[in-house]
């Protein structure tokens, strides 16, 4: 494999993309990046790009907001024009669930081009989840399948899912190794471990008014400070609802930014799929906001705990110690998984 076309429109893909197209290059695999601008405000795309030193893209298909049938469709529609007006690579790769991912996957695989999916077999079995209907159909279109966990390739081999399957170990562990020592300096005025730090995105809680206002009355009860860089759909949906004295809404911060908050902090809340493995691995408990996750990794020995939207299970989560050590440490290998899907890749 010569040539590659990498698909990313959100943070958590700019944060992947920062290291695996490195280990593309590195293996002697051209890269052309495609940005699809689903997710365009300055504080969630160009400053990730300026951060993590990632090469301008290719081009940005500039979709911005919409429905999930709209923003889906657009990136269909002007990916396809892309690639059918540019030399045909060998390779579609996507990373994760967005609407970014099944978009791009749809599309490569209706051009027959073969399509790599980084954090195949992903599963929250929650169908009301936009993300898990991302997931299930780009592993069902996917010809490389690259899993983050074993819990993930298990997964696929029960839905008939064999072909083409590594288990690769995480990119974001890669980023978490790479970027954390080069982390901005910690906030003076909350000093490691007298805050927290919390985030909410997912339309499950940000669309849901009394979920959202459940979230908010929780991190009231928690007795710190809560630092909360907020989403621009979520900081939106957040002017209806009193907050609480101790809640104080931020700007999102950068990635590094966000790596030093988190290893910094008493406890880190969200409802994040990467930032419930992000945390433990700086050594951070986490409390999510939901009711299932993608990462029943994170849920050994207290570290991980599920609390929904419900303010009194956030209250008694806080309560909760988790025991030594925190999961997730050494489950991946000597190699990082960049360097390892680069490696599977040139070889196909």
């Amino acid at each position: 494999m010569n040539e590659i076309v990498s698909v990313v429109g959100a943070r958590p893909q700019f944060i992947k993309a920062a290291m695996v197209s490195p280990a593309l290059a590195k293996a002697g695999i051209q890269e052309r990046l495609i940005h699809t601008g689903q997710h365009y405000d300055d504080d969630m795309s160009s400053v990730f790009f300026d951060e993590l030193d990632i090469p301008a893209p290719d081009t940005n298909l500039e979709v911005g907001s919409g429905s999930h049938a709209i923003q889906t469709g657009e990136i269909m529609v002007r990916l396809e024009a892309y690639l059918l007006q540019n030399d045909r690579p060998d390779c579609v790769l996507v990373y994760g669930d967005t609407n970014s991912t099944i978009a791009a996957a749809v599309t490569a695989r209706k051009l027959l081009i073969p399509v790599a999916h980084v954090e195949a077999g992903l599963r929250s079995f929650n169908m009301q989840m936009p993300e898990e209907i991302n997931r299930i159909v780009t592993d069902r279109l996917s010809d490389f399948l690259f899993c983050p966990t074993q819990t993930a390739c298990d997964q696929l081999k029960k839905e008939g899912l064999t072909a083409g399957v590594f288990l690769t170990g995480d990119v974001m562990r890669d980023a978490v190794v790479h970027y954390s020592s080069s982390s901005t300096p910690a906030n003076s005025q909350f000093p490691d471990g007298s805050y927290a730090l919390a985030t909410v995105h997912r339309a499950e809680n940000t669309d849901d008014p009394d979920r959202l206002a459940g979230i908010i009355r929780g991190l009231g009860s928690v007795g710190l400070p809560v630092i909360f860089p907020a989403h621009p759909r979520t900081a939106g949906r957040l002017k209806g609802i009193g907050l609480p004295d101790n809640v104080r809404i931020i700007r999102p911060l950068s990635y590094k930014q966000m790596l030093r908050a988190m290893k910094g902090a008493h406890r880190v809340f969200t409802d994040s799929g990467g930032m419930q493995k992000e945390a433990l691995w700086l050594g951070t408990p986490c409390i999510t906001f939901r009711d299932e996750t993608e990462w029943v990794e994170t849920l050994e020995r207290s570290w991980n705990v599920l609390v929904g939207a419900d303010p009194l299970r956030i209250k008694q989560a806080m309560e909760l110690e988790p025991v030594d050590p925190p999961p997730l440490l050494g489950q991946f290998g000597k190699d990082t998984a960049s360097s390892r899907i680069a490696s599977i890749l040139v070889s196909a």
